[in-house]
């Protein structure tokens, strides 16, 4: 069968430590202003996001902060920061922070032009008019949000999560300056580097997979092996910091192109119902599941764990597959991750209805390079309580 893809994403990416305080030459790009700040809480405190707002004062372009942001963002924050927005006559949106600003910026960027609200778009190309241009600038190096036309919102109330997806969620410009990164703290950095590993080793393996898919994937995998435990230990090593950022990077790229798989299906009942962090339920699952897809893809998953590792030569196919999943558990224990559900205080009761759940995220679900029923999912689960691969 001929190889057969088609790609979408960001338009313009600029990469490089300092590049944050170049953000007013990228609006002036995109016309000028004003511009709506969707800007975590956290980096406004830290003041990493200053030289980037420094910029825009500098150039005198207009621009309206929105920061009320959550950890897991509900629709109902996109819809404000739409409404700012509106009222501001926005031209660009402009995100800082991590996945949840970055995804409520491209949101609220869509809103700006098309009616309704945010909930009215949760499921996949219900958008029908380009929003205004989105500029990210991440301050972790794991979600990827920055090159996905994905934007993940909770709804707490109804114990559910899902995305707005399509692609005039695409951002207009990836703005990646690893100086933005190095105050995140050790945990947070072993957590959304987790959650970038993921990424590229659920794009790698997923039934969408193609060949410009998996040269990002692999190299993510090869980039985050060897740079994330540096970047967690020395948060202030600029080079770990670069390395993640581009591991990230492409592990994001790679997730857009190719889509990700059962580890996002079973992380998304986890934050709906007990508002753990995507990421950190990622980290969690991400063992479990690659023990149960290891049967139905041996040769990619030797492929995942040479680039993870430096594994003997000699090792047969089947050998470096196992040693795989093997190498993901030892980096997580290295980093301080939590080896069971149990220490994320989730509840065994909820096993049950975790999977139906999680059997409802469609698009993962089917590229999952194993097929995968609720009873399959509820195994999963209850392994990732026991540790079994522990």
């Amino acid at each position: 069968m001929s190889v057969q893809f088609k790609v979408e994403g960001v338009r313009r990416t600029v990469f490089g430590a300092g590049r944050a305080g170049g953000l007013a030459e990228e609006v002036a790009l995109l016309g000028g202003g004003p511009v709506l700040v969707v800007l975590d809480p956290n980096v406004e405190n830290t003041q990493a996001a200053q030289p980037a707002l420094d910029s825009l004062k500098k150039a005198e372009i207009k621009f309206l902060v929105f920061n009320q942001i959550t950890r897991e963002p509900e629709p109902g924050e996109a819809d404000q920061a739409a409404e700012q927005g509106r009222s501001l006559g926005a031209v660009a949106v402009v995100g800082i922070g991590g996945g949840s600003a970055l995804d409520v910026a491209k949101a609220a960027a869509v809103l700006i032009t098309n009616p309704g609200q945010a909930v009215d778009y949760l499921g996949l190309e219900l958008v029908k008019k380009p929003g205004v241009p989105v500029i990210c600038l991440p301050t972790t190096a794991g979600t990827g949000s920055e090159v996905t036309f994905t934007a993940v919102f909770t709804r707490r109330k109804d114990r559910l999560k899902g995305g707005i997806n399509g692609r005039f969620l695409y951002p207009h410009t990836a703005m990646l300056d690893p100086l933005l990164t190095v105050g995140c703290p050790p945990y947070i950095t072993a957590v959304v580097g987790m959650d970038a590993l993921t990424h590229a080793m659920e794009a790698f393996t997923s039934l969408a997979a193609h060949p410009l898919s998996d040269i990002n994937a692999l190299s993510a995998i090869e980039i985050i092996g060897r740079n994330l435990p540096l970047a967690v230990a020395h948060g202030e090593n600029l080079k770990a910091r670069e390395a993640m950022l581009l591991g990230a990077h492409l592990a994001g790229l790679a997730l857009a192109q190719a889509g990700v798989g059962a580890v996002h299906a079973m992380a998304y009942p986890l934050g709906a119902m007990y508002d753990i962090p995507h990421g950190e339920a990622n980290a969690v699952l991400l063992p479990y599941v690659l023990d149960f897809n290891l049967m139905a893809c041996p040769e990619r998953f030797a492929r995942m764990g040479r680039a993870l590792a430096e594994l003997p030569a000699e090792l047969t196919t089947r050998q470096a597959a196992e040693a795989c999943v093997e190498e993901v558990l030892e980096l997580s224990a290295q980093l301080g991750i939590p080896a069971t559900l149990t220490e994320l205080k989730v509840p065994q009761t909820s096993i049950a209805a975790m999977a139906q759940k999680a059997m409802g995220v469609a698009r993962p679900i089917a590229n999952n390079p194993r097929k995968v029923t609720a009873e399959d999912l509820e195994a999963i689960y209850r392994e990732a309580f026991a540790a079994d691969l522990a």
